[in-house]
């Protein structure tokens, strides 16, 4: 009789060889595992228990813990939620500075917004607009745009001011000019898909919707990355580009940033 081969079996003296590997990647990118507990595995368990999507949990905590018609305290208790509840994958506090500062700094009349999500970086936006100044803000899942909305109006800002549209940003770009009479954006935050942010860049670009010295703010540059995008804004010669270094929020360790490209013109 021949001796029964066992397969897929490995001998306890291999597995103790890669312990130390196995603990070296896991104590090196903890932070990383983290995020993707919290956002992918934990979010989709709470998804299905409750049948709501994190934004209506969030929501939902706000109309029961922040002030109506108060846009900082809004802001405020989302950063709360995200912190002590569930991670939101927002903007948070330390990249909303950074935004409001510049908003506040450029004065923009008006304003676009690629991808609204729960409506945080919205509220940064509005709150720091100069009398007068408009924004439409984009988002293209309906059942988030719903959430965004009703954030928005309960902040304060009524539709003359802020402008929620619900569709793709290849789509809405190309249409800005004729449904919604925008015919330049002086400030432009890219919030979206970081795929997606060249692609939009262009688009705008062959739209004629920037004007010389438009603002292009575009988050999450370095993680999960644009490193397309990037090298169009540093090789093309049509922007000044500075880079604002910050970490992920909630997650310090992981390092991300906001670019701050600067139009100088078609050329």
């Amino acid at each position: 009789l021949h001796p029964r081969t066992q397969v897929g079996t490995m001998s306890p003296a291999i597995a103790l060889a890669f312990l130390p590997l196995v603990v070296t990647l896991l104590v090196r990118y903890r932070h990383y595992f983290r995020l993707l507990v919290g956002t992918v595995l934990l979010r989709s368990l709470r998804d299905c228990l409750s049948g709501l999507r994190i934004e209506e949990r969030a929501f939902s905590y706000v109309l029961t813990h922040a002030l109506p018609g108060d846009p900082g305290h809004i802001l405020t208790t989302l950063d709360h939620w995200s912190s002590h509840c569930e991670y939101l994958s927002h903007m948070g506090p330390v990249k909303g500075q950074i935004l409001m500062r510049l908003v506040e700094e450029k004065a923009p009349a008006c304003v676009l917004e690629l991808g609204t999500y729960c409506g945080y970086s919205t509220l940064l936006i509005a709150r720091a607009l100069p009398p007068g100044g408009r924004l439409l803000t984009v988002e293209r899942d309906p059942r988030t745009a719903a959430v965004a909305e009703k954030l928005i109006r309960l902040a304060g800002f009524d539709e003359h001011m802020v402008e929620l549209i619900v569709g793709s940003s290849e789509e809405v770009i190309s249409c800005l000019r004729t449904q919604y009479q925008l015919s330049r954006a002086d400030l432009v935050l890219l919030i979206h898909r970081p795929r997606c942010y060249l692609r939009d860049l262009q688009l705008l670009e062959a739209h004629a919707l920037l004007p010389a010295g438009a603002t292009v703010l575009a988050d999450h540059v370095l993680f999960p990355g644009a490193p397309r995008f990037l090298q169009y804004a540093k090789s093309c010669g049509r922007y000044r580009c500075r880079l604002y270094h910050t970490g992920l929020p909630g997650f310090p360790a992981i390092k991300d940033g906001i670019a701050q490209l600067t139009y100088a013109g078609p050329g």
